[in-house]
């Protein structure tokens, strides 16, 4: 969330822009910062910056219940909330009503694809004029790599948990690496220690492999970007509804042949530059992978045109100035209906 935060305030040029965000963090690089205690002082502490600054626009990320007490703060602003992932679905009649209610002080909702903004009307029609979706940008030049001479290797990058598909690639790969011993694995394995317990026992059948396999457990942003930049075939099994994909747009980014499951914003995210696999199962992903790698001419087109369609398609300028004009729209509307 925080990278697609600073690429897109990177990318605005049309607008005197602020992020106010909590301490801690080492480096917010050149964008005007305003840092906030990271304690339960923090919203107190971002009502008084707030105040102080008088924004036209308000657009807070992520969490509804603070978004709603800074809409409630600031009643004269334009206020948005962007969200990263889907809201929870309403369990009941009188749930859909309270939230409802809460829609009501704020003027847009963004999402980070049609396909989140549709999942999010399938819930709450009502809420058809001032949903909106915004894609995720990439800085593609952070991760561009050559789409040529790429080592044999099938890389993942993700948590390690079952939304991710992380059970159907360990189950998938012994059968292809058995297949195919001239190719490796790397498995990038985000927050380990707090999905460990489930997601040991799917990797521990791999170890067999010896140095074939690598698990790089909560491995940083450089070295999942050199792995990347290096693989041959990435992966984004994803068995839930991805709100984009961050993922897959790096891996296009850094030049590797993509196989994905197309779930929920997948398919936005790749256009018609990925492998689909309509069998989600181990069968079926093992069959994506032996047919990338039996066919190099094939990988080398798909790399090549994915890496193209991110570069024009989620490149950060194109969708900071999509959000800009979505801003200006809201404001123009706010000011309008008095």
């Amino acid at each position: 969330m925080e990278t697609v935060v600073r690429t897109l305030a990177r990318g605005a040029q049309k607008a005197e822009l602020r992020v106010f965000c909590c301490e801690g963090a080492d480096d917010h690089g050149d964008l005007p910062t305003h840092r906030l205690p990271s304690d339960r002082k923090r919203m107190a502490a971002l009502e008084k910056a707030l105040s102080d600054y008088q924004p036209d626009v308000i657009e807070f990320h992520q969490q509804l219940r603070q978004a709603l007490r800074i809409a409630r703060r600031f009643p004269r602003a334009t206020r948005v909330l962007y969200r990263h992932n889907a809201l929870k679905s309403p369990r009941t009649p009188l749930d859909r009503w309270r939230y409802e209610r809460r829609f009501r002080q704020l003027d847009g909702l963004v999402f980070v694809s049609e396909a989140g903004r549709r999942e999010f009307l399938h819930d709450f029609p009502r809420q058809e004029p001032k949903a909106f979706a915004v894609p995720n940008p990439i800085s593609v030049d952070l991760w561009r790599a050559p789409v040529e001479n790429r080592d044999r290797v099938i890389a993942f990058a993700g948590r390690a948990m079952p939304e991710k598909g992380v059970h159907l690639i360990c189950a998938a790969l012994p059968a292809v690496l058995e297949r195919h011993p001239d190719w490796r694995a790397v498995l990038m394995l985000n927050d380990w220690d707090k999905h460990a317990a489930w997601a040991a026992p799917h990797v521990a059948p791999l170890e067999r492999f010896g140095d074939r396999v690598s698990v790089l457990k909560s491995a940083p942003l450089g070295e999942v970007q050199a792995v990347m930049q290096r693989a041959a075939i990435a992966l984004t099994p994803s068995v839930w509804s991805e709100p984009l994909g961050l993922t897959a747009l790096e891996a296009h980014a850094a030049g590797a042949a993509l196989i994905s499951s197309g779930r929920g914003g997948l398919r936005e995210a790749s256009g018609p530059h990925a492998i689909y696999v309509d069998d989600l199962t181990a069968e079926g992903l093992a069959a994506a992978m032996d047919g990338l790698i039996d066919d190099p001419e094939r990988r080398l087109a798909l790399a090549r045109a994915a890496q193209t369609y991110v570069l024009q398609t989620h490149a950060p300028q194109r969708r900071a100035t999509q959000l800009h004009d979505l801003r200006e729209r809201l404001l123009s509307a706010r000011r309008l209906a008095g």
